[in-house]
């Protein structure tokens, strides 16, 4: 059974990028355009294991740190590890990621095997 990601961000050339590069290396992958999207795709889910979530800062309806807020409040998914994949680099956006419960942070644009490193340290074998 492989491993799942979420991947949420409004790009969708962004995801399609992410999508290929995580199956390619045998995950899962569902795809939401925006937080609010996430949290209802994590609905869906109801419980089903997720390994991990990638997720952008600058999108519609919901960004980023609203999202990785709203997701730590969720008692299934409150040890979830989430990747912030952004062009943000500025260190007060990384620390309200991190203070939201982010625990890593890509700039892009970023290189596949960048972010695969990233994913395989936090989805535990």
């Amino acid at each position: 059974m492989p491993k799942t990601v979420l991947i949420v961000d409004d790009s969708a050339s962004l995801r399609q990028v992410v999508s290929i590069a995580l199956r390619g290396a045998g995950y899962a992958v569902i795809e939401a355009c925006d937080g609010k999207d996430g949290l209802k795709k994590l609905e869906q889910l109801a419980g089903d294991k997720l390994h991990l979530i990638v997720s952008d800062v600058n999108m519609p309806n919901m960004d980023g740190i609203s999202f990785v807020k709203a997701v730590k409040q969720l008692a299934a998914y409150r040890f979830t590890p989430i990747i912030m994949l952004t062009t943000e680099g500025q260190d007060d956006i990384k620390e309200a990621g991190r203070a939201a419960g982010a625990k890593a942070w890509i700039v892009k644009p970023f290189n596949p095997p960048q972010m695969l490193n990233a994913v395989a340290k936090l989805i535990l074998p």
